[in-house]
């Protein structure tokens, strides 16, 4: 039996990782503090007031890079409004989301939506200070056997 829209082992592609993301931000400083003293992730490059790159996860991990809005036309608009931030959706997965809440709730992270249940995952939300969804679910999503 075949999965439906799955390629076959001659059309497969090579292997291709998502390695990060770009977010415009009102204030790079501003989101530094958030994503590293609040949510505990590493700053690997700190060139506020224009740049910087968070790493999620660790040394193996992805990034999330902080561009300022006004850093000219680098990525297309020179801002981003508040509907364009509510409409992007970081996912980032652990396997201890209970834990992880308790502890970022420890370090003043405020959830609007804290764990609980989806009919495909357990989850939790908070908004950066841009208005983006930041979500974190159990489990690693699209394996097999697990959501």
């Amino acid at each position: 039996m075949t999965t439906p829209n799955r390629k076959s082992d001659a059309e497969h592609i090579v292997d291709v990782r998502l390695e990060g993301l770009t977010l415009r931000v009102a204030d790079v400083a501003r989101s530094i503090e958030f994503y590293s003293n609040k949510l505990g992730f590493t700053v690997e490059i700190n060139k506020a007031p224009q740049f910087a790159m968070i790493r999620v996860g660790g040394p193996t991990g992805g990034t999330i890079g902080l561009l300022a809005h006004d850093s000219g036309d680098l990525m297309g608009s020179k801002s981003t409004t508040p509907r364009q931030c509510a409409g992007l959706h970081v996912e980032l997965t652990t396997d201890h989301l209970d834990a992880l809440y308790e502890q970022l709730k420890a370090r003043g992270v405020e959830f609007f939506e804290p764990p609980h249940e989806e009919p495909w995952e357990r989850s939790m939300s908070v908004h950066d200070p841009d208005g983006y969804t930041i979500e974190f679910a159990e489990g690693r999503r699209g394996h097999s056997g697990v959501t």
